[in-house]
């Protein structure tokens, strides 16, 4: 059995609320779910803070890749792998079970182990470690595909949840988990006469919100440093716009840029280096890129039209951005070496917004058609594009550092709220806030 190590530092030091601040609704896309079973982790003694099982299955279910079975459909709750019964598993369909135990370890400490075990081949080889082979009795590599435990506190039950679920869910998929992460958004609440502007950030299923900073004027854009630790993003606070970086682990917040008349859309790029943006302080709005070590800056656009919403791609050499030249809003690549600009986009009324997805397969965007903003996915190599949402009004999307999901922001019931959509279009979600309106999300790289 392996150790897992885990060191866990909060992002921000006080929690605004134990409770989530966003409510994950799931409104689509379950019935193609592949069906898995988390068993309620048994407590060995001392006082139980939280059932690390319940966060795991929501995690898995709100990957829209997995259906955990209910706890009342469940055929037997054995704790340890020994006393699995693979045929009653199977018969549900369920093709993996993840199961654990707690410890009192110490003061204010647990030793979590769990282990994911594969039914399929579980109920294959009888969950025997040994089986035949030409005639002899051999070792077997079992049905257990990950075993493992950490040490950690009473708070860091569901930090630790996540991380099973990340361990679990790239051992299904081979794809990397992205629940231990984070989401950044503005909360706009008209109910505060003095302060109705708020970036918040939350874990990714809106626990743990923290607020960064509040503001008279609005804020806008936030952007994630590459190493999860600032934030970019656009004030209003002096009545006019600027681009500020806010440090999330001592609260230093710095002034990037405040050049006359726009200072916005602020994107740093993948490897750390640099911020694009869009500032008009030349004229019209254009893209620019900042080294932020020497910060001098570079335009890379120079046209009447607008040019905005920059966005990287994976290597760090051109950016996705939005321009007018065309007539209409459409997406354009521009090269940082040579400012050669290409059009990516040409089906429907308008595209905007976009962002590459981390593998630099796809095009993620706000298409246009037929009068309906809607999120959308195009096909770097064969220019195909496929509508992902039917929401109402929808922007402002942003990937999973995995590439998995794109959270949005999109309208209900006349309120702005935030949205999840699978990058294939089939699992759907919504994540409405419990007081004011949500707007402008950006998900957070691998923490």
């Amino acid at each position: 059995m392996r150790i897992l190590s885990v060191i866990f530092v909060g992002l921000l030091s006080i929690s605004l609320s134990a409770r989530a601040a966003l409510d994950i609704v799931i409104t689509g896309g379950m019935d193609t779910a592949r069906p898995v079973a988390v068993l309620p982790f048994t407590f060995e003694g001392g006082d139980q803070p939280m059932q690390p099982a319940e966060v795991i299955s929501d995690d898995l279910r709100n990957s829209g890749k997995f259906s955990p079975l209910a706890l009342s459909a469940m055929p037997e709750q054995p704790t340890s792998v020994d006393n699995i019964h693979y045929q009653a598993w199977a018969s549900k369909g369920v093709e993996a079970v993840v199961m654990g135990t707690v410890k009192p370890y110490g003061q204010d400490k647990y030793l979590v182990s769990f282990d994911l075990v594969d039914v399929v081949r579980g109920q294959a080889i009888g969950g025997n470690m040994e089986r035949l082979k030409d005639g002899s009795l051999v070792k077997s590599s079992g049905p257990v595909l990950e075993s493992r435990q950490a040490v950690i506190s009473a708070r860091q039950f569901r930090q630790y949840a996540h991380r099973i679920s990340d361990i679990v869910y790239e051992k299904l998929t081979g794809e990397r988990g992205a629940f231990l992460t984070r989401i950044a958004y503005v909360v706009v609440d008209n109910t505060d006469p003095v302060y109705p502007y708020r970036l918040m950030v939350s874990d990714y299923d809106g626990y743990n919100e923290t607020m960064v900073t509040k503001a008279k004027e609005p804020l806008m854009s936030p952007s994630w440093s590459p190493d999860g630790t600032k934030l970019a993003y656009v004030s209003f606070q002096n009545r006019k716009s600027e681009i500020f970086i806010q440090d999330l682990y001592n609260q230093h917040r710095e002034k990037l840029t405040s050049f006359p008349m726009i200072n916005g859309n602020p994107v740093w790029s993948p490897d750390g280096k640099k911020m694009a943006m869009v500032l008009s302080k030349d004229g019209n709005p254009e893209i620019y890129v900042m080294d932020l070590a020497t910060k001098q800056e570079t335009r890379l656009t120079d046209h009447y039209a607008i040019d905005t919403e920059p966005s990287w791609y994976p290597d760090s050499k051109s950016l996705v951005f939005t321009s007018e030249r065309g007539g209409r809003p459409q997406l354009y690549r521009v090269d940082l070496g040579t400012k050669a600009v290409k059009r990516l986009t040409f089906e429907g009324e308008q595209n905007l917004g976009g962002s590459i997805s981390p593998d630099g397969k796809y095009l993620i965007m706000v298409n246009r058609t037929q009068g309906h903003y809607r999120i959308a996915r195009q096909d770097l190599q064969t220019g195909a594009l496929q509508v992902l949402t039917q929401t109402e009004l929808d922007e402002s999307p942003s990937l999973a550092p995995n590439g998995s999901m794109i959270i949005y922001a999109t309208l209900y019931r006349g309120q702005k709220v935030l949205g999840l959509v699978s990058v294939d279009g089939r699992f759907k979600a919504r994540l409405p806030a419990r007081q004011g309106q949500v707007k402008a999300p950006a998900w957070s790289p691998f923490l």
